[in-house]
């Protein structure tokens, strides 16, 4: 079996590294293309794969298919393509607001369809995909899938009408978590402290924060609870953050995210 890429961008990147880690597939049973000759010979350099002549050798070898352009660009890549997509191939897709109807209207037949909404952290192997699958996909079909998306991080299965909310919470709140991260940082900087090290420690406790949620299985709430000691510091901070409307903000650009998604 073979899974081929158009597109060798940076997820495209993350997706091929995490696959070859967990021997999922072979470099041999990789191939992709990009329209970027740089992009082909790091593909190449750095995983050791083929890089096809084109989209469409790209799918004539492939047994599984993953879209992984702009959004803007689907519909000619899938005009070019359609001819030689048939129902024994399986294609993933991963642009947002692209819906599984838009798609099989761009195919102009029915095809095994999985749309899923991975975001950047897959390229620390710590990434969260949303996935979505056409009726057609097999059970058997379904679980391969879910072992390559799998392979950088967590991936859960959504209905479709939560797809865009899945762009918002996950596909497009790295940018906010780093905003958070670089503010933090700052202001370290700004009370005398070095700027590698207050990203550094801005950062870890970021992660070391996420882990405990993902893993001790409290409430956030619960969480923020416990480190805000009466009088203390932190719910200083904490005071600040709600009287300058850090949650409201949050909310708010999550929701214009994913609606932003559903107009695309």
């Amino acid at each position: 079996m073979k899974i081929g890429f158009i597109g060798l961008g940076n997820m495209a990147s993350a997706m091929i590294g995490a696959i070859i880690k967990k021997e999922l597939f072979t470099p041999g049973d990789i191939l992709g293309a990009d329209v970027f000759p740089a992009a082909n010979r790091k593909a190449e350099e750095s995983f050791g794969l083929t890089v096809a002549a084109d989209n469409k050798e790209v799918v004539k070898e492939a047994d599984i298919l993953v879209l992984s352009v702009k959004p803007q660009f689907y519909a000619d890549v899938i005009a070019e393509i359609r001819d030689l997509v048939d129902d024994s191939k399986i294609v993933i897709t991963i642009a947002p607001g692209k819906t599984l109807s838009w798609l099989t209207e761009q195919f102009g037949k029915e095809v095994k369809l999985v749309r899923c909404m991975p975001n950047t952290p897959a390229l620390v192997l710590e990434g969260c995909t949303g996935v979505c699958p056409s009726k057609n996909i097999s059970d058997e079909e379904m679980k391969l899938v879910m072992e390559i998306l799998g392979s950088f991080g967590r991936a859960s299965v959504v209905p479709e009408r939560l797809m865009d909310v899945v762009v918002g919470v996950s596909g497009s709140s790295p940018a906010y978590v780093f905003l958070f991260i670089e503010a933090m940082a700052d202001a370290a900087v700004a009370e005398g402290m070095p700027r590698a090290q207050a990203y550094e420690f801005a950062a870890q406790a970021v992660y070391g924060s996420a882990k405990m949620v993902l893993e001790l299985g409290k409430h956030p709430g619960e969480l923020k609870d416990m480190v805000c000691s009466p009088g203390g510091t932190t719910i200083q901070a904490v005071k600040v953050l709600e009287e300058k409307g850090m949650r409201a903000a949050v909310i708010d650009a999550t929701v214009a995210c994913i609606e932003k998604s559903r107009s695309m």
